[in-house]
């Protein structure tokens, strides 16, 4: 809406400068700028420090340098709460120094894929912002355990921590993180290729209060820390341990028997992992609504079972390439507890004994939203679209090889070409 000067000192005379004030506060950044451009007025009530406590760059991260987010922080203050600057390449230590200390509130901070920045950064933000409770630093690969220990230094209020493919962390680290931020409650170690069984169980002693931690392609770890966790950490509602090729079935009886509130388990190529754990845990974990079973291999359809019966919160569930698992299975999961009102996503690709009985048995779950059934060379195209009749707004993700052309005209076709046939 465009406004004459006129029109726009009426607004100033008849609305007060709090109540302009509070309009503002609910507009994102990019109109908060072209509020400023209308006049000397606005442009002192949109650039309002308390109109800028919830930042993200995301959008802008190509554009974003260094000095737009000192700019920022001057601006803001001691008002920010939140910032994003999530794919910022250009913004490094120094800039972040310059947030630090002007914006020394902040609780929420979002650097992940700021490749630029170093232990510096993780510095100023010991010394100046203590109030500081998530921090998103995946993929900024020069963290060290020199930032952890910082941390743990000067940011005790830390709730939530992402240092996923910040692979120069070890068990030191760890270590000293989680004796100064024992409340941890998130904490997402992907890709930290170097951690082992120790640094868990820091991390089980010392963290009571974690509900979620991703350990995926930490391929070093093994029963022995998770174990660890589980025992020390009741509270875990979320557990990836996707690429973990060394536990077994003891990690699922340890989460059955430590953490009953687990919603969320992923376990993605973990191939040692079999239907006996899977049993104990689904006895045991009522409340799993997502769980990533995509290639552990031995798994059968007494697992199906087991879900069917004792988990009837479930709503997503991967069983790609577990190629053991028959419609009988599927079978028993579509007349299970989670079936009609719950599961919204199953995966069955690379199930090669599926057939289009198994489309018949998911008919009835009614809130099924995808399916996936790539390389399910039993499947028809009759039976997906039976499927849609019961289901008309379900995704299906199948793949059908073109069918085999005709021979040419002329009689059947040469077995060599016409080079073989000159050798």
């Amino acid at each position: 809406m465009m406004f004459s000067n006129n029109d726009e000192a009426a607004i100033n005379k008849k609305l007060p400068k709090e109540l302009l004030l509070r309009i503002f506060s609910f507009l994102d950044v990019v109109t908060l700028c072209r509020c400023a451009q209308v006049s000397r007025a606005w442009n002192v009530l949109a650039l309002d420090g308390s109109n800028w406590q919830r930042i993200d760059l995301f959008d802008f991260q190509r554009d974003i340098e260094g000095r737009v987010v000192e700019n920022i922080s001057k601006r803001c203050g001691g008002f920010l709460r939140k910032l994003s600057l999530r794919g910022c390449q250009g913004v490094g230590d120094n800039a972040l120094r310059t947030f630090a200390q002007n914006c020394r509130n902040i609780e929420v901070l979002n650097l992940n894929g700021c490749t630029k920045i170093t232990d510096t950064t993780c510095t100023s933000l010991s010394k100046f912002c203590s109030k500081l409770r998530h921090l998103d630093l995946a993929s900024c690969t020069s963290i060290t355990n020199l930032s952890l220990k910082a941390l743990s230094e000067g940011c005790p209020l830390l709730e939530q921590l992402i240092i996923s493919w910040c692979d120069q962390v070890t068990k030191d680290g760890i270590q000293a993180l989680v004796r100064g931020c024992g409340g941890l409650r998130a904490l997402s170690l992907k890709g930290c290729t170097q951690l082992e069984d120790e640094a868990l169980k820091f991390i089980g002693a010392h963290c009571p209060e974690l509900v979620t931690l991703n350990l995926q392609t930490c391929l070093q770890i093994t029963d022995d820390g998770l174990i660890t966790i589980c025992r020390g950490c009741h509270k875990l509602q979320s557990l990836c341990a996707s690429g973990c090729s060394n536990i077994t079935d003891a990690i699922l009886n340890a989460l059955g028997q430590n953490c009953p509130r687990l919603r969320i388990l992923e376990v993605a190529r973990c191939s040692q992992l079999t239907d006996v754990g899977f049993t104990t845990l689904a006895r045991n974990c009522h409340e799993l609504e997502k769980m990533d079973l995509e290639e552990c291999v031995q798994i059968t359809d007494s697992t199906l079972i087991q879900l069917s019966i004792h988990c009837p919160r479930l709503q997503v569930l991967s069983l790609s390439h577990c190629e053991l698992i028959t419609d009988d299975g599927i079978r028993h999961l579509g007349n299970g507890a989670c079936a009609h009102d719950r599961l919204e996503v199953i995966e069955l690709d690379n199930c090669p004994l599926i057939t289009d009985a198994s489309l018949e048995h998911l008919k009835s779950c009614h809130s099924l939203e995808r399916i996936e059934l790539y390389d399910c060379q039993q499947i028809t195209r009759a039976g997906i679209k039976r499927l849609r009749t019961h289901l008309p707004n379900i995704k299906v993700h199948a793949y059908f090889a073109p069918v085999t052309p005709p021979p040419s005209v002329g009689g059947s076709r040469q077995r060599f070409c016409r080079c073989c046939i000159i050798l």
